[in-house]
C-alpha cells in the first residue's frame, strides 16, 4: 500500500494527513473547505471527550490523543498550550469523571468574589453549583491548521481545494486506502444517515486582560468561553439543526 487519499481538511484530516505523510506514504488531502474555512476554523478549542460514544473506546483513544497533544504544547509554534479548565454545573453536584483523576482533576467549590473590583464574569460564579478543574491542552485552531497542513506539506503531502466529492467512488483508482475525515459530508458520502447536524454559534472578541482560564458548563444553556493566544472564544449552542450547509 502506497497511496493514500483523506477526505476533508480540518484537524482531523490534517492529523490523519501528518501520520501517514511522515511514515512515507504518498498521501493527497481532498477537501471542499480548508483553513479557518472548515469547521475546525470555528473550535474553540479544548482537549476534553465529549457527546461522543461508546465511553469505553472512545475514552482510550482520547487519552493517547492528550499524550500527544502534550508533546506538541512543548513545540511553541504549534499553536498548542496548556490551560486550566474549570467546568462547571448549575443544576447539582458535578461528578469528576473516572479518567480524569489521574490527570489532576480535583473540584472547585464555586466562590464568587465581594470585591468591588470583581468584575461580572467573576460574580457571575454565584450561578454554578459545583465543579471541577483540570489542566488540558487547548488548541489555537488560527495556529493549529496551518502548522499541520505545513508540517504535512513538508513530509511530501498535497492538498487540494473546492473538491466535492458526491461518492467514494469517485476517488481516482490509484489511491489504496480513502480515509473519510468529511465530517457532517459524511451523511451524503457514504450514505450515514444517522449523521445529524448540530448548529454551534460562536463569538470571538479580543484578548481579556486576567483571563487565563476556560470556563465550561454544559446545563442548559451551554456556555464556554475560551481564552486563546491573541483573543477569546465564547459560546455557545448545540442545537439538532436540519441545515447541512
Amino acid at each position: 500500500m502506497d497511496y493514500v487519499a483523506i477526505i476533508g481538511a480540518g484537524v482531523s484530516g490534517l492529523t490523519c494527513g501528518v501520520v501517514f505523510a511522515e511514515r512515507g506514504y504518498r498521501t493527497a488531502i481532498f477537501a471542499k473547505e480548508t483553513g479557518q474555512q472548515t469547521t475546525s476554523g470555528a473550535a474553540g478549542a479544548l482537549w476534553f471527550p465529549y457527546d461522543a460514544e461508546p465511553a469505553e473506546r472512545v475514552i482510550p483513544w482520547a487519552l493517547e490523543t492528550y499524550k500527544a497533544l502534550v508533546d506538541l504544547s512543548r513545540e511553541a509554534r504549534a499553536g498548542v498550550s496548556m490551560i486550566e479548565l474549570r467546568q462547571f454545573s448549575r443544576a447539582g453536584e458535578i461528578e469528576i469523571p473516572d479518567w480524569a483523576i489521574p490527570l489532576g482533576a480535583q473540584a472547585v467549590i464555586p466562590s464568587p468574589s465581594t470585591s468591588p473590583r470583581a468584575g461580572s464574569a467573576q460574580r457571575s460564579l454565584e450561578s454554578f453549583k459545583s465543579g471541577f478543574s483540570l489542566r488540558v491542552p487547548l488548541m489555537d485552531t488560527t495556529i493549529y491548521l496551518d502548522y499541520l497542513a505545513n508540517r504535512f506539506v513538508a513530509a511530501g503531502g498535497s492538498i487540494a481545494a473546492n473538491v466535492q466529492f458526491k461518492q467514494l467512488e469517485g476517488v481516482d483508482r490509484k489511491f489504496d486506502l480513502v480515509i473519510n475525515c468529511a465530517g457532517i459530508g459524511a451523511r451524503e458520502l457514504v450514505q450515514d444517515l444517522d449523521l445529524e447536524p448540530h448548529r454551534g454559534q460562536v463569538a470571538v472578541v479580543p484578548s481579556i486582560e486576567d483571563f487565563s482560564c476556560a470556563i465550561v458548563c454544559d446545563d442548559v444553556p451551554l456556555m464556554y468561553a475560551i481564552p486563546r493566544r491573541n483573543d477569546c472564544v465564547f459560546g455557545g449552542t448545540n442545537d439538532i439543526s436540519s441545515d447541512l450547509a
